[in-house]
């Protein structure tokens, strides 16, 4: 059977009328399924495949291939507007409150994701307290598929900017929303889950600043929430960053689009002070944020055998991380994993980076003149070249911060491997400056002990630097 098998269209035979809206689905057929569903959960009689308390724990195969045609139907708007005058919504808050059939809970949180896609639905659904409350309890549902559409109607609802801040205030004043989604990314291996729920996190975060504080603070004491059972279960104690690299490890290689999601969570902590402290100040001093970051950015991303219309490729990807490596080495230079001897590899990835942009740049520039012959009159910033900017930005903070560490050692060292030369040198100095012009100007006197002539060369390429002898 498939999963959504093709909705059933209104017979010839039907009364006139008997249509939804302009579809050629039957309102009386809906009526049926929808019948059968309110006995489904309040049997008249009792039903002999029931378990022992009473409730269904699977559907039969009709109800079942009836129940997900509806399904299929509420992405249509005169679908979904019919069901919410037949007060589907309450329906299913029955299905909720009494089914203990797992498919049956999926499908009714599945059918309320269509509905919501459309503007007053939407409003109406998140007005209702109640259905809001019911529909949070569900994230500490043991079922992934269920887990997977209630994260999907929750970004539908958080995505709706009418209603957005009703659903951010409901989540604010229930903690167990926090450890429901901290125990699915910190223990679920459902690679299409954890990338729902991180897109869940990284709206609420983007939306609301204290939300994103209080998860922050959150873990410092223990919370109960609602097993499968509805018997009191205690939560483990939750620290949001170790949650988020735990998920994004999942999401790592076979998911690059839940890679950007977790990538960029991690980003939005770092806008406050009490988000680049979660991370430093983590049991092992943010070591392990430091090596994935690392190691994504030096094994994975901007290889030098890549071309370099790569970085339009992961530009947002490669922004979110170095964003947060430059906020950690800002603030925990002390560390050994930040040190120069550590982190080079890095450091001359930023200069690639670099390059590859001014190539990107000289495209662009064409491209726009090519443009520009076709439009006259009118400007519009490009999007991409936007984040490009974005990237070049958080490059040259961190590239400088670096700079400042580099040793005697250090540049010996990428002299000989041929990662610094006047080329590279070059390409950096001139993104950096004037901006950054002690962090330059700290380098040459470095690099004057190593290579006098290069340093001779670059002041000379750069008269503005003035570097004491």
């Amino acid at each position: 059977m498939d999963r959504n098998p093709s909705p059933p269209c209104s017979d010839a035979e039907e009364e006139e009328g008997d249509a939804v809206g302009n579809t050629m689905y039957s309102k009386h057929w809906l009526f049926s399924v929808l019948t059968r569903l309110i006995e489904v959960i309040a049997p008249a009689e009792p039903d002999p495949a029931a378990s022992p308390e009473g409730a269904r724990t699977e559907l039969d195969e009709e109800m079942e291939n009836d129940i997900c045609k509806v399904w299929d139907m509420s992405m249509d708007e005169d679908v979904a507007l019919f069901l919410q005058e037949f007060n589907a919504p309450d329906i299913f808050m029955g299905v909720f409150a009494k089914s203990k059939c797992p498919r049956l809970t999926e499908i009714c949180v599945g059918i309320l994701g269509n509905m919501a896609c459309f503007q007053d639905i939407c409003m109406s659904i998140s007005k209702d307290e109640n259905l809001g409350q019911v529909l949070l309890q569900r994230l500490c549902d043991s079922d992934s598929p269920t887990l997977l559409e209630t994260s999907r109607l929750l970004l539908t609802c958080l995505s709706q900017p009418e209603v957005a801040n009703v659903w951010v205030e409901r989540i604010r004043e229930n903690p167990s929303v926090y450890d429901c989604v901290c125990f699915i990314m910190s223990s679920s291996t459902n690679v299409e889950l954890l990338v729902k729920v991180g897109e869940v996190v990284d709206k609420l975060f983007d939306l609301d600043e204290e939300l994103m504080l209080n998860w922050i603070k959150n873990g410092s004491c223990r919370s109960v929430g609602p097993s499968v059972d509805d018997s009191p279960e205690e939560l483990p104690d939750f620290k949001i960053v170790p949650c988020i690299l735990e998920a994004a490890k999942q999401v790592r290689s076979d998911n690059p689009e839940g890679l950007d999601v977790y990538m960029h969570i991690l980003q939005l902590l770092t806008t406050v002070d009490e988000g680049i402290q979660a991370i430093v100040q983590a049991p092992d001093g943010g070591k392990e944020t430091w090596s994935l970051l690392y190691d994504l950015v030096c094994q994975e991303l901007c290889q030098p055998d890549d071309p370099p219309i790569i970085v339009q490729e992961q530009k947002t990807l490669l922004a979110s991380i170095l964003s947060v490596l430059s906020a950690m080495f800002a603030s925990q230079t002390e560390q050994e994993y930040t040190r120069m001897r550590k982190s080079k590899s890095c450091f001359f990835l930023l200069i690639r980076i670099l390059q590859y942009m001014e190539g990107c740049g000289k495209r662009a520039v064409d491209n726009s003149k090519e443009s520009e012959q076709e439009e006259t009159g009118r400007t519009e910033v490009n999007e991409e070249d936007f984040h490009l900017e974005i990237l070049k930005d958080i490059c040259c903070e961190l590239l400088s911060n670096m700079l400042q560490e580099l040793t005697k050692e250090n540049t010996l060292e990428g002299l000989h491997q041929g990662h610094l030369n006047e080329q590279t040198c070059s390409c950096a100095f001139q993104n950096l400056l004037p901006l950054y012009s002690a962090s330059v100007e700290s380098f040459l006197e470095v690099l004057r002990e190593a290579d006098q002539t290069l340093a001779d060369n670059l002041e000379k390429r750069f008269p503005s630097l003035k570097v004491h002898t």
